[in-house]
C-alpha cells in the first residue's frame, strides 16, 4: 500500500467543524493542496477544526503549514462519528516573523476516522491555517 495525504479533499477528507467563519478564508480551503489559499480564525482562543477521513486510516505522519500559532493540540478518534477523541501530540511552536511555520510531527502508526486540531494560544489576535497533512494508509474495502 502507497502512503497518502488523506487531509486532502481528493482523499475524501472533509472539514467538519470549525470554530471561525469567514466567508474570504473557509475551512475547506486547508483541505485544497495549496499554501497559496488558508482558513483564518476570527479572534479569541481556542479555535479549533475537525477533518473526517473518508474510512479509518493509519497515520504515520501529521504536518501543518501555519502562521501565527503559539500551541497547537491534535487528537484522533476512530468513532463513527466526531467523538471520543484522545491526544496525540501537543507542542508549542516557534514564532516565524513573515514566514509560514510548518510543523511536522512524525507518529507512531495509529488509526483514525477523525483528527481534530486545537489552536490553544497564537501570537498575535489571528492565525492562518494553509495546510494540513496527514500521512498514512489505508485498508481497501
Amino acid at each position: 500500500m502507497r502512503a497518502a495525504d488523506w487531509c486532502l479533499s481528493a482523499a475524501g477528507a472533509a472539514l467538519v467543524m470549525a470554530t471561525s467563519s469567514d466567508p474570504e478564508h473557509p475551512a475547506e480551503n486547508m483541505a485544497d493542496g495549496s499554501s497559496e489559499t488558508f482558513w483564518t480564525t476570527t479572534g479569541m482562543f481556542p479555535q479549533e477544526f475537525i477533518i473526517s477521513f473518508p474510512k479509518r486510516v493509519t497515520i504515520s505522519r501529521v504536518a501543518i503549514q501555519c502562521y501565527l500559532v503559539r500551541s497547537l493540540r491534535i487528537e484522533r478518534s476512530v468513532s463513527k462519528d466526531p467523538v471520543d477523541f484522545e491526544e496525540c501530540i501537543e507542542k508549542d511552536l516557534q514564532h516565524t516573523e513573515g514566514q509560514l511555520q510548518m510543523e511536522e510531527f512524525p507518529l507512531p502508526d495509529f488509526q483514525a476516522t477523525y483528527l481534530r486540531f486545537i489552536i490553544k494560544s497564537a501570537f498575535d489576535h489571528f492565525v492562518s491555517v494553509h495546510r494540513v497533512m496527514a500521512e498514512g494508509t489505508a485498508e481497501d474495502t
